[in-house]
């Protein structure tokens, strides 16, 4: 089992950047699938950035590709996702997710582990 910690979430203005971290502990971090998902108010969470264990693949929503940057290191037992050029749209709780497999990278239902959510908020 693994534990998941976010963090880097802030109130921030459109146009500037954001790192979000996710800590992981418990298990052996690079075993697995993580993934970046969010949920905007009176939405469903949505699949934002994946990548997988050794990071040589990666996937990212057609909304933020281009912008967003996930990245891991698996000597810290952190992934990271570098948020560029941010939009209003892109307000959400922002969750880690992890799997040692996650059949679909794409989908929630994939992932077992959670974080708690660190909130991003872009105002215009």
């Amino acid at each position: 089992q693994v534990q998941l910690v976010e963090s880097g979430g802030g109130l921030v203005q459109a146009g500037v950047s954001l790192r979000l971290s996710c800590a992981a502990s418990g298990h052996t971090f690079s075993s697995y699938v993580m993934g970046w998902f969010r949920q905007a108010p009176g939405k469903e969470r949505e699949f934002v950035a994946a990548i997988t264990r050794s990071g040589r693949n990666i996937y990212y929503s057609n909304s933020v590709k281009g912008r967003f940057t996930i990245s891991r290191d698996n000597g810290k037992n952190t992934v990271y996702l570098q948020m560029n050029s941010l939009k209003p749209e892109d307000t959400a709780v922002y969750y880690c997710a992890a799997d040692p497999d996650a059949f679909s990278r794409t989908v929630v239902a994939s992932y077992n582990y959670w974080g708690q959510g660190t909130q991003v908020t872009v105002s215009s």
